[in-house]
């Protein structure tokens, strides 16, 4: 996809933290502190120079309340030029593909030659939220005059005390207040998706990770983390040694007789994801070899009460579409493993000729996916999952893959919270 300029955004590299598990070893770094740090390794891997970005496009998800355009924290924090304009983009589990798409249109209107685009978020620094009673009583006395009067009606707005309690975050749906889990486990049921096929699944993709960790797969776009006094070098959340058969002793978390575990879902994790992408004159001019260019993307929206986490069965058909391509003619597939009955619900769907007359309009089923070409490398159960990051690790992961197997074209979905859908295709540069 080029703009009418008929400039070409490409993908020149990639980095990313380590994905940690939240509450571990990233406890005390915020989302801002991981983005500083992928961003910072990223520039030094490009050997780019601070004052040569132009732009920051970053995705979060769980936002600081104080700071929440944490693009433009992060180029302040690393003193890019402050000419350096950025902003923070929220798509839910989109949010760091979003970020790399807007920068990539930017580049091709002409807006800017060099853009750092990717996410972060911070599950351990999740603000608690307080009930609205309390700040409706309480805020007046902040933000005016906090005399003992003032002070003596505020509490008494407060009373009874019994439900004055901060509430406990969860990741649920506010239209419907459904959690994400328990979507996927309804998905499951009415797909026909069986336990033993998620816990295939979700094994498979920790052996992909452990195997790709093992030959150095990622060691060129996952930089070390200094926390606490303590470098962090590599993913925490990868088990090389699980199984389908321990993955079957896991109890179902969100319904008593059902099918997602801990075991087949993305755990909550802690990290950040950078990449550069340049228009392709500059980069060339530059010395930089592409890798990769984003050829055609979608968004897409789906009811959030009827299958939550489908969109990435109609964001794919399409991207396809727009691109001119058939799912067969794609080298490889990535999709986000939100859970693991997610990612067979879609593979399903788009392999299924009734879903393509009722959905798409088509006449004929989108295709099937050779599971030797899907997520070669592991996903999201295995790696882990911060919200605003996954994006961009997946556009590094596959530019990077692109390369080094000599492929031609690689696809990305990724399903999100509030019924949407997100894909894109890559591909290679020579």
């Amino acid at each position: 996809m080029s703009g009418k300029t008929g400039r070409r955004a490409v993908v020149v590299d990639g980095l990313r933290t380590p994905f940690v598990k939240a509450f571990t070893d990233f406890t005390k770094l915020d989302t801002i502190a991981l983005g500083v740090a992928a961003t910072r390794g990223l520039l030094k891997k490009a050997n780019l120079g601070r004052r040569d970005v132009e732009s920051i496009v970053w995705g979060g998800v769980i936002l600081p309340g104080t700071a929440p355009n944490v693009g433009r924290e992060i180029a302040l924090d690393l003193e890019l030029d402050p000419a350096c304009e950025a902003m923070t983009v929220t798509r839910a589990c989109a949010s760091g593909l979003q970020a790399v798409t807007l920068a990539a249109a930017a580049i091709e209107r002409g807006e800017a030659d060099i853009v750092i685009a990717g996410g972060s978020d911070s599950t351990s620094n999740a603000e608690i939220k307080l009930p609205q009673k309390v700040v409706h009583a309480l805020a007046p006395v902040a933000l005016g005059k906090a005399d003992p009067k003032a002070i003596l009606g505020a509490v008494g707005k407060l009373a009874p005390f019994t439900d004055i309690l901060p509430t406990r975050p969860k990741i649920a749906e506010r239209t419907t207040g459904e959690v994400m889990g328990e979507a996927a486990e309804k998905m499951a049921r009415r797909n026909e998706i069986s336990r033993a096929a998620q816990d295939a699944f979700a094994a498979r993709s920790h052996h992909r990770a452990a195997a790709a960790m093992a030959s150095g797969r990622f060691d060129e776009e996952v930089t070390p983390v200094e926390s606490e006094g303590k470098w962090v070098h590599a993913d925490g959340l990868v088990r090389a040694d699980t199984s389908e058969e321990k993955l079957a002793k896991l109890r179902p978390v969100f319904a008593k007789d059902g099918t997602v575990t801990a075991g087949n879902a993305s755990p909550l994790t802690d990290g950040a994801a950078a990449v550069l992408l340049m228009s392709e004159e500059k980069a060339r001019a530059l010395g930089y070899k592409p890798r990769a260019a984003l050829t055609s993307w979608a968004y897409v929206g789906v009811d959030p009460a009827d299958q939550l986490l489908m969109g990435p069965a109609l964001a794919i058909p399409k991207v396809l579409d727009r691109a001119g391509r058939t799912l067969a003619e794609i080298d490889l597939v990535d999709l986000h493993e939100a859970f693991a009955a997610q990612v067979l619900c879609v593979l399903k769907m788009l392999g299924s000729a009734a879903f393509a007359r009722e959905r798409l309009g088509k006449s004929a089923a989108v295709g099937e996916v050779d599971p030797a070409r899907l997520n070669v490398h592991g996903g999201s159960i295995a790696l882990g999952h911060p919200f605003g990051a996954t994006g961009a690790r997946m556009v590094t992961t596959m530019a990077n893959e692109l390369v080094r197997s000599d492929k031609r074209t690689a696809l990305l979905g990724i399903c999100a919270a509030g019924g949407l859908g997100a894909a894109a295709l890559l591909e290679r540069i020579d």
